[in-house]
């Protein structure tokens, strides 16, 4: 199959490349802005023809939660206009589409893990937006399959873990949110299920997909510093009072992952190995 890569240079696109050359009897088109300009209709539609695209995994998207709030029309723009040319495109030619999404549909006050059919409730725009991507690619593309996902982080790009261990470099003492729980994703376990998917054949619909366990953010950023032999800094646990942000978080971003293990056979990491993994990776760089 010939199959597009949207946002090849974010945290899953980037390990979704590393992941290429295990399926060479696929033909990946990996794109950003500068390969692909997605909020481009027309552009979208004659780049699918042209390459004869017959699969599209959509990373691309606008994921500065707090910047959101005050850029919401760039954010609609990426999130839910330009998902939906992608899926429109695809569907002309009878394809699929893999779209990532968010636990940022739900509110957080649900607080037992979120199936796929648990009504959304996005609290700011970035959710709503998501949110409304989700709706349109459903909606143009037949062969839709969405994929929410949670704290997700990696080796590449900027994220959670990488800023703790810099900070955790830099300065005696740090305040991290405690009363925040979720279960982290590492961006390469979420490509590999991926990969599995695309082997397996797409069946549309929702999932759910993090690593396994649960954590606050308090008790992941003590766990990064632990694996990544920070003993000078002191972190320190914050109520979300202490620390106000321009976006609303979820305080209970758990995700069941009961569907997408059952219908693919997926065997999910628990988030602490996978952390581990992704920290020995680090320190070879």
């Amino acid at each position: 199959m010939n199959i597009l890569i949207t946002g090849c240079n974010g945290q899953l696109g980037s390990e979704l490349r590393l992941l290429e050359p295990q399926c060479s009897e696929h033909h990946f088109f990996n794109t950003d802005i500068a390969e692909l300009d997605i909020s481009d209709q027309q552009a979208v539609e004659n780049f699918v023809t042209s390459n004869a695209i017959d699969g599209i995994i959509n990373c691309a998207a606008f994921t500065a939660v707090d910047l959101a709030e005050s850029k919401k029309e760039l954010c609609t723009t990426l999130n839910t206009v330009a998902p939906a040319y992608l899926a429109h495109a695809i569907e002309q030619r009878g394809g699929w589409m893999i779209h990532i999404s968010t636990d940022y549909v739900f509110n957080g006050h649900h607080y037992m893990p979120y199936v796929e059919d648990d009504t959304p409730s996005p609290n700011g725009v970035y959710g709503s937006t998501k949110l409304a991507g989700e709706l349109g690619v459903s909606k143009f593309c037949q062969r839709t399959m969405i994929i929410r996902t949670a704290w997700l982080y990696s080796s590449f790009g900027k994220n959670f873990v990488k800023t703790m261990i810099r900070l955790g470099r830099e300065k005696s003492e740090i305040g991290v949110v405690a009363d925040q729980v979720g279960t982290p994703t590492y961006a390469r376990d979420l490509a590999c299920a991926i990969m599995t998917i695309v082997g397996k054949g797409i069946q549309p619909g929702v999932y759910h997909f993090s690593n396994e366990g649960v954590i606050s953010w308090y008790d992941f950023a003590k766990a990064i510093h632990r694996l990544a032999g920070i003993t000078t800094c002191k972190v320190r646990p914050l109520h979300t009072t202490e620390y106000p942000t321009p976006a609303q978080r979820p305080p209970f971003s758990v995700l069941d992952k009961t569907k997408i293990k059952q219908t693919y056979g997926i065997e999910i990491p628990y988030w602490e190995e996978s952390l581990k993994e992704c920290i020995e990776k680090l320190s070879q760089e």
